[in-house]
């Protein structure tokens, strides 16, 4: 068929709406998880960890942290898997690739050598599971070698690997530790068998809904070169497959507002999108020198409607009760009701927080 042709606005729009940051906020955490097929977690808390400001960006002040983890550890909605928190409804499409994993060689071979040391990590979790990795005694024959990631004890290797395979899942955690318990005892035991090309097509399908346009087998899009329709956005090169659903209510938008976005929000990752599309070189500055960062060590990029007009730095200081913003860097200079309007997020930040505002002029 013959590409759709898009403006770079409209391009724009159907990402802002696709992630869930339009003006038309979802209603709850599991409605955010089936949209955005995933939630990255991550630690670092400069505001708050990634979970939950990708949940306070989408829902608003009446998101808590509570709601993940009852939907995660209760209500068995969501999932944890490979460092995200995914809805259930996404298993079925994975256990093809659970079934396959592992492909790499070495990673077979480990586990033929270590196969007693598998048997001894089940045997514990079915007795006595669900519980923290510290619990499990290290019986590996062979040993893999530290990665700088890990240490010594192969039992976070062992669990790791067995959570790929779907034998065993993460029920919950205590603080940052994971829980472990047999997968059977924590995920859905219902749910549909899916052959492996029929799961790759469904779970294609679902990335691309979830980024609204996709550049073809980006590694963060998942997209393949038939899924949805194809698109071109004037004066970008880059073929890219679009959702026709998402095309189809562009016409029903209903504008715009401001988000914060944490560093790893998925909105982010695809940095070509993100320059061909948005005009927006991110850079994350994390794991730079300060002396070479230009926003800040962890700097929010700030989304206002359907372009990037900023970066908010800012840190919360729990002793003082404050979120203490360093400095809101302006792309190009803002109007007054631009002005306000960051002012008004910020302030909703800190109300979600539970702390006061300071360092605003």
């Amino acid at each position: 068929m013959q590409p759709h042709r898009l403006t770079r606005d409209e391009a724009r729009r159907l990402v802002v709406r696709a992630q869930l940051l339009d003006a038309d906020r979802p209603g709850d955490v599991v409605e955010v998880a089936e949209q955005l097929g995933y939630i990255k977690i991550d630690p670092t808390a400069v505001i708050a960890p990634c979970e939950h400001t990708v949940l306070w960006s989408r829902i608003g002040w009446s998101y808590e942290a509570g709601q993940l983890k009852k939907a995660v550890e209760q209500d068995r909605l969501l999932f944890e898997f490979d460092g995200a928190f995914r809805p259930v409804s996404l298993l079925p499409l994975m256990r093809p690739a659970m079934r396959e994993w592992p492909r790499r060689e070495s990673t077979r071979q480990w586990l033929e050598v270590n196969s007693r040391f598998r048997a001894d990590v089940l045997a514990r979790l079915r007795a006595e599971g669900p519980m923290l990795a510290s619990a499990i005694p290290d019986t590996a024959e062979v040993s893999r070698p530290p990665d700088g990631w890990s240490g010594s004890n192969q039992v976070p290797h062992m669990l790791d690997f067995l959570l790929r395979q779907g034998e065993v899942a993460i029920a919950g955690r205590e603080g940052r530790h994971r829980v472990w318990d047999l997968a059977e005892r924590v995920y859905p035991t219902d749910l549909p068998e899916i052959d492996a090309e029929e799961a790759l097509r469904l779970h294609e399908e679902r990335s691309l809904r979830s980024s609204g346009i996709a550049r073809v087998h980006h590694h963060w899009s998942g997209v393949g070169k038939t899924t949805g329709e194809p698109a071109v956005v004037e004066g970008v090169s880059t073929a890219y497959r679009v959702d026709p659903e998402a095309l189809a209510a562009l016409r029903d938008d209903d504008g715009g507002r401001v988000a914060f976005l944490n560093p790893y929000d998925s909105l982010l990752f695809d940095r070509r999108r993100l320059e061909e599309l948005f005009d927006f070189t991110y850079v994350l500055e994390q794991f730079k020198p300060a002396p070479q960062r230009v926003y800040g060590y962890f700097a929010h990029p700030i989304l206002m409607g359907d372009r990037f007009v900023g970066m908010l730095n800012a840190e919360v200081d729990r002793k003082e009760g404050m979120l203490r913003v360093i400095a809101v860097h302006e792309f190009l200079p803002f109007e007054s009701e631009e002005v306000e309007m960051v002012r008004a997020e910020i302030d909703e930040l800190a109300a979600w927080l539970g702390v006061g505002v300071t360092g605003l002029p």
